[in-house]
């Protein structure tokens, strides 16, 4: 005769072998010896970083923020007054200021979209798979990696009256043409700088974009080929919107370099010829070191640093992903 299995009774989960919860197991990796040495190391490693920066960035950006409000001189036997507002009023009624904020906006609206042009086509040209790409690659980034204090020098030599440049030029046209003092006329010194910056950076930028353009996947390609389109068509449906956190990225590192223009200035022109060169951290710089007005300079930078934020902010809004 068949027996008829009894029901049985849900098995309840015993509750003294259930899984801690996670503040326990913190607790627990916190009791595990060698847990406070790991936190030692780790606070070890961020030490000579954190020191660094505390050091070099972050106390002079405060005493610069105190300094613009005082009186103080790099050497002077006077005691250190607060002079409030008035070094930012003599800053804009200084017509150099002016003058220097106006070359710094000419010079950032032109090397932006070239720069940024011209490093985005060199990623496209080396963003193939041929012979001897690496050498393309390599030849590209190599102004890159040259010290600008070397490039300055090399190029102040090409732009002398008897320079590489105006040879060229005096042999190309069989000696009709005559090139200028390229850094001595105020009409040509801030272009030839332009011509420098763009020439010794847009090697770096050209990484940027090559690397935007390998994230972007190739069945994209695949399909728009399918689809019967142009290279141009590619480009600008495929291409650029991939590119679009690169975009950004790009636009905003050359915008913040472009403002802070100073090594080509301070090594070929020194803000000459008629401060037709001279740039807001180049006048900070010689107003702080040279004419020893270290809180005059300081206020320089204050508004540097502001007008550097609201540009940021004003370019990080319109590049924003819109919905």
């Amino acid at each position: 005769m068949a027996t008829v299995p009894l029901p049985t009774r849900p098995r309840v989960p015993d509750t003294q072998h259930a899984a801690p919860p996670p503040s326990d197991a913190t607790n627990s990796a916190r009791r595990r010896p060698g847990f406070r040495r790991e936190q030692l190391s780790g606070w070890g490693m961020i030490a000579p970083a954190a020191v660094l920066l505390l050091a070099f960035v972050f106390i002079p950006a405060i005493l610069g923020f105190g300094l613009a409000f005082t009186n103080a001189r790099l050497i002077s036997p006077r005691p250190i007054e607060f002079v409030g507002l008035d070094n930012f009023s003599r800053l804009f009624t200084d017509p150099t200021f002016y003058r220097a904020l106006l070359n710094v906006a000419y010079f950032t609206v032109v090397i932006v979209p070239v720069q940024s042009g011209l490093a985005l086509v060199m990623a496209l040209l080396i963003n193939k798979k041929f012979r001897g790409v690496n050498f393309f690659r390599t030849v590209y980034f190599l102004p890159v990696v040259t010290s600008m204090v070397v490039v300055s020098l090399l190029w102040l030599f090409m732009y002398r009256k008897d320079g590489l440049i105006n040879e060229i030029l005096s042999t190309v046209s069989f000696g009709l043409v005559t090139g200028p003092d390229w850094l001595g006329d105020p009409n040509t010194a801030m272009p030839a700088i332009i011509v420098l910056s763009i020439w010794q950076a847009a090697g770096f930028h050209m990484i940027i974009w090559l690397a935007g353009l390998q994230g972007i996947s190739g069945e994209l390609y695949e399909a728009s080929q399918l689809d019967g389109t142009s290279r141009w068509q590619q480009f600008r449906y495929v291409t650029w919107p991939g590119l679009f956190h690169t975009r950004s990225l790009v636009l905003v590192t050359i915008t913040i370099q472009a403002l802070g223009l100073f090594d080509q200035i301070s090594v070929m022109t020194q803000g000459g010829p008629m401060d037709s060169t001279t740039t807001i951290v180049y006048e900070a710089v010689r107003s702080g070191y040279r004419q020893q007005e270290t809180s005059y300079a300081s206020a320089i930078s204050l508004v540097f640093f502001v007008l550097v934020l609201i540009v940021s902010a004003v370019q990080r809004h319109l590049t924003r992903e819109k919905d």
